[in-house]
């Protein structure tokens, strides 16, 4: 299989008429336990002259011993980064797809501590849909592009950096609950994971709302 190398054509072109791009990316979206996490980097004109690091990839695609290693080169890179999150409760109470709007609405509020505007920037968002803007977000010009965490090196970024830090919670809450084994499943749908499910019931960590008994296996 050919690997496609992110690039930063895209984001040369918003930059003409953009001060900043910044690229958000979600993982954990199909998980059956524990948060959602969505990454986001900006990028500015100096940046976007540089290498794009090497290894970068979507997150899908990189391997996972050296998943903290690329993050740290990303994270180096971009003139900014974060990682927003949304409860296992809060997918229960408001859905996956406005729990995502909610965590990207945090990880901007967390660059814009760092000095990141997103009022000024394009947001770049991998996928087809606009989960922000009716999660509550106002003042933002967001652009879904499809493979954008394949194909942009922002957005591959962002995916891999929250990707790290998603995984590191939740094998930081394996010793927590040992039998779900999450520090080899990271809460997806794996065999071991649906067995512990049948034996022991749901923990706190799942999102109860879910028909997790027929939740297909991911691994």
């Amino acid at each position: 299989m050919t690997v496609i190398e992110p690039r930063l054509t895209l984001e040369r072109r918003l930059l003409r008429e953009h001060p900043v791009v910044i690229a958000c990316d979600e993982v954990g979206r199909g998980a059956l336990a524990g948060p959602v996490a969505v990454g986001a980097v900006a990028v500015d004109a100096p940046r976007s002259r540089k290498r794009v690091p090497q290894g970068l990839r979507d997150s899908k695609l990189v391997p996972e011993h050296h998943r903290p290693a690329v993050a740290a080169r990303a994270a180096s890179w971009v003139a900014a980064s974060a990682v927003g999150w949304a409860s296992a409760d809060e997918i229960d109470e408001i859905g996956i797809m406005r729990a995502l709007g909610l965590a990207t609405i945090r990880a901007l509020a967390d660059l814009g501590a760092h000095g990141v505007d997103a009022s000024e920037a394009i947001v770049l968002l991998d996928g087809n849909y606009d989960y922000i803007t009716p999660a509550g977000a106002s003042n933002l010009r967001v652009r879904p592009v499809i493979k954008a965490d394949r194909d942009c090196a922002s957005a591959a970024a962002a995916s891999v950096i929250a990707k790290v830090a998603r995984d590191t919670l939740m094998t930081g809450l394996h010793d927590e609950s040992p039998a779900y084994q999450w520090s080899r499943n990271k809460g997806y749908a794996s065999p071991e994971h649906r067995a512990a499910i049948r034996s022991h019931g749901l923990s706190r960590h799942h999102r109860s709302s879910w028909s997790i008994a027929d939740a297909p296996t991911l691994f």
